[in-house]
């Protein structure tokens, strides 16, 4: 597949086999073809994907290696914020779904996606939420975005029926939108690991 994966992806595998550098022992009752993976942040001298493997268990989480021609499917989290898609969904009646939903029905000047338990949950339609699930969101931002530009985003979300995070995806990495607008400052997570910047979009030399 040549498709251009990015952190946060869900990607489904051709072969069980497929799923390399894994040694934790639940993966082997806990994971099957038919689910997928989270491209998550790393580096690897031989080109593959870094991965992470969800289990049923919050606790259950486990990182690995992929090879590109292994990869069968792909959901990115932007494909998971479609108002008609959310309104079909099975947990449509779940608090982090209504919320993403009233997000979707409004223009933003960004593209913007669903991660974690509830991007996961849409993605698969395994009932891994429930009403008192955060809502994990995505803004993908290759061009900087001033702090003011944020205000009516955090406002409403600051009112949700249930707490929503926001990590704001840049060329460099990504990083917490609170925590940035609160310190000026942000832990920015990037293949090689975190640092701390001001400027999330700055490329360190």
């Amino acid at each position: 597949m040549t498709t251009t994966l990015r952190p946060h992806d869900l990607i489904w595998l051709t072969a069980r086999d497929a799923l390399e550098g894994i040694t934790d022992g639940w993966v082997d009752t806990a994971w099957h073809i038919g689910l997928p993976v989270v491209v998550r942040r790393d580096v690897d001298n031989d080109g593959r994907i870094p991965v992470g493997v969800r289990g049923l268990r919050r606790d259950q989480r486990a990182a690995g290696w992929v090879k590109a021609e292994n990869v069968l499917r792909v959901v990115t989290p932007e494909a998971l914020s479609a108002t008609a898609d959310l309104l079909r969904s099975p947990f449509v009646t779940q608090p982090p779904v209504q919320v993403a939903l009233q997000l979707s029905q409004q223009a933003w000047p960004w593209t913007w996606g669903i991660t974690g338990s509830t991007g996961y949950a849409l993605a698969t339609g395994i009932p891994v939420i429930h009403a008192d699930s955060d809502l994990d969101l995505l803004i993908r931002a290759p061009q900087p975005i001033s702090p003011d530009a944020f205000t009516a985003w955090q406002s409403q979300l600051s009112h949700a029926l249930c707490r929503a995070d926001t990590q704001v995806d840049t060329p460099e990495g990504g990083f917490a939108l609170a925590e940035w607008l609160r310190d000026g400052k942000t832990l920015l997570k990037t293949c090689r690991g975190p640092r701390l910047a001001a400027d999330p979009w700055h490329r360190e030399e």
